[in-house]
């Protein structure tokens, strides 16, 4: 049977050092999140859901079209962390596997999406990275039949890290050839620096 994966989207953070909703930020033709959305889309997952919190409604219309779920985390104030946590319980039921998507992640591109989704599905590994001239990246996936009970067990101090990178044995790390997986936006500098690249 196949294993299903289902991306987790947090986006319900208050962008404090952007000083607007990141997620919202226009990035050509759509928003920053739009376009993240729409590269899982090309990478055909068996799902995509998107965590709100910050601006929740004006987040979800910006996605109206799109054939996306939402969870509302209502602790979305004390960090990226309690959404993750709160996305994960949401997918419990419903995926075999979680790929943990930056919202601020525009630059991605949906072959390596896809890459790390085929890795987790051909392989027998519980987390998946990919990696770029040696640094890991994002979107990173875990098995939830074998991490979640871990992940919860986490403070939520360091984020995933303990158990991203506390079980080498279980993973695997993939290359790939685009430096997207390495940046993300979170300050005004970052952002007019990606904006820069896509034109």
């Amino acid at each position: 049977m196949k294993k299903r994966i289902c991306a987790l989207v947090p986006a319900a953070g208050m962008s404090t050092r952007m000083g607007s909703p990141k997620q919202l930020l226009p990035f050509g033709e759509k928003t920053v999140l739009q376009t993240v959305v729409d590269t899982l889309l090309e990478a055909n997952l068996d799902g995509i859901l998107v965590v709100l919190g910050h601006r929740a409604d004006a987040v979800r219309d910006s996605l109206a079209e799109r054939p996306v779920s939402f969870h509302l985390n209502p602790d979305y104030r004390n960090g990226m962390f309690t959404s993750v946590l709160s996305g994960l319980a949401a997918l419990e039921k419903s995926a075999d596997a979680a790929l943990i998507t930056l919202g601020d992640q525009p630059n991605v591109r949906a072959s390596v999406v896809s890459k790390v989704a085929a890795a987790y599905r051909k392989g027998n590994k519980g987390i998946v990275v990919p990696i770029y001239r040696g640094k890991r990246g994002h979107p990173a996936l875990v098995d939830l039949g074998r991490y979640l009970s871990e992940i919860r067990s986490l403070t939520g101090e360091d984020g995933l890290k303990p158990v991203m990178r506390g079980n080498p044995d279980d993973t695997l790390e993939v290359e790939v050839a685009d430096e997207g997986v390495l940046r993300d936006i979170d300050t005004p500098e970052e952002y007019r620096a990606e904006l820069d690249r896509i034109r």
